[in-house]
């Protein structure tokens, strides 16, 4: 679910033509933003078993010629790229503190061992163009925090989206929309399901329909 809210809402217009898509997994992400655009877009995943699980999704789309997939962590490419993007996206590890999983790769996902959220602001917004925009979603909790880090680096929060899963509910994620120009937050909420369960609300549906069989 994460993904799917990620990859439908983040903006993108006609200006959007270099995207980067950090720690893409299953290459959902880029996926969406390609059927969202026409824009080229760089993958990338610290996890070797991801990247092939992508590079199989990737080509057996018909955006295959618009998205590059590489095995690289976030330190490693933002030395090495010279490119800047229009646009960044990540659904990033976000336990800090709590037990791990047996599954390395899947500790590796979902923990913030390899990838602080400071880090991935500071090396992101190295890799992004003045105008351009860096799109996540994380818990509550961290994703604010997440918002004090950004002005660390000259990134100012455009919008902050709580996602709740029911009307009524506590928000569990947010959504966040960060760039370099300096703006007042645009603060709202979304809600997944109506109050019957599996019973999807009509916000969430405009959003996420292209992406659904059944919806």
């Amino acid at each position: 679910m994460d993904g799917v809210l990620l990859g439908a809402w983040s903006p993108l217009d006609a200006s959007t033509e270099k995207i980067l898509d950090i720690g893409t997994g299953s290459g959902l992400i880029a996926l969406m933003l390609a059927q969202r655009s026409t824009a080229k877009i760089d993958a990338i995943d610290i996890d070797e078993g991801a990247v092939r699980q992508a590079e199989i999704n990737i080509t057996s789309s018909k955006w295959k010629n618009r998205i590059s997939v590489f095995h690289q962590s976030l330190e490693t490419f933002a030395e090495r790229s010279s490119e800047k993007y229009d646009l960044i996206v990540s659904n990033p590890p976000f336990f800090i503190s709590s037990l791990k999983a047996p599954d390395k790769a899947r500790t590796k996902a979902r923990h913030t061992d390899t990838l602080t959220h400071e880090d991935l602001l500071k090396d992101a917004s190295g890799l992004l163009k003045k105008t351009g925009r860096i799109c996540i979603i994380l818990p509550v909790t961290e994703g604010l925090q997440c918002v004090k880090y950004a002005k660390k680096f000259g990134l100012c929060c455009y919008q902050c989206i709580y996602v709740h899963p029911k009307p009524d509910s506590e928000a569990k994620r947010v959504l966040l929309e960060l760039g370099f120009v300096t703006r007042i937050t645009d603060i709202s909420s979304i809600e997944i399901e109506t109050e019957e369960r599996h019973q999807y609300s009509t916000a969430f549906t405009t959003l996420a329909k292209d992406f659904y069989l059944k919806l």
